[in-house]
């Protein structure tokens, strides 16, 4: 191995440690408790090398969102692709989106939520992004009938995020979660 090659991998795996490093922080304290310089100091490295990976929280909470859709994708596909009829798919798929999101709260946050500097929505948005879109999309394309399948998606992806998201910020009861999503699920399947 090259010194070039090495020096390489050095800087991968340390813009990986900063990565883990503000999501594990995040998921315990909340995205507020993610600085520079707490990250510095968990990762044992100056603040100048946090910055010489990236430009600040922003550039870093983007990366996290890049790496938590590649994930998502990964869980959606696993959900997408197990034999079951187009309306079992779509449940499946959706339990997988809804418990990916409990389950990494912060983590779906800086993927939706919080405002990052990533393109959405174009064709220059990050490949995980578009990954994890595409899993939404391949799993509406049986059921999408003679409606436009990206903006069937984007209703379909933004239902989700909704009730999620009003659930979890105590806008709608929890106990009543199971139910919307069965009225949801049986809209879209029909």
């Amino acid at each position: 191995m090259s010194i070039q090659q090495r020096r390489e991998r050095e800087r991968a795996d340390r813009e990986k440690l900063i990565i883990t490093a503000a999501r594990e922080l995040a998921e315990s304290e909340g995205w507020d408790a993610v600085t520079t310089r707490r990250l510095a100091a968990e990762i044992e490295y100056s603040q100048p090398v946090l910055y010489s990976h990236f430009k600040g929280k922003d550039a870093i909470m983007a990366a996290v969102a890049v790496e938590g859709c590649g994930e998502l994708a990964a869980e959606l596909r696993t959900a997408r692709t197990a034999p079951a009829d187009p309306a079992q798919t779509l449940a499946d798929v959706a339990a997988a989106y809804m418990e990916f999101a409990e389950r990494r709260p912060a983590l779906y946050d800086a993927m939706f939520t919080r405002a990052v500097d990533l393109p959405f929505a174009t064709p220059e948005a990050p490949p995980a992004l578009q990954e994890a879109f595409g899993e939404l999309r391949e799993t509406l394309r049986p059921l999408a009938g003679e409606d436009d399948l990206g903006a069937l998606t984007e209703t379909f992806w933004s239902s989700l995020h909704g009730l999620l998201t009003l659930m979890r910020d105590g806008r709608m009861r929890r106990e009543h979660h199971a139910l919307r999503l069965q009225i949801l699920l049986r809209r879209f399947s029909t």
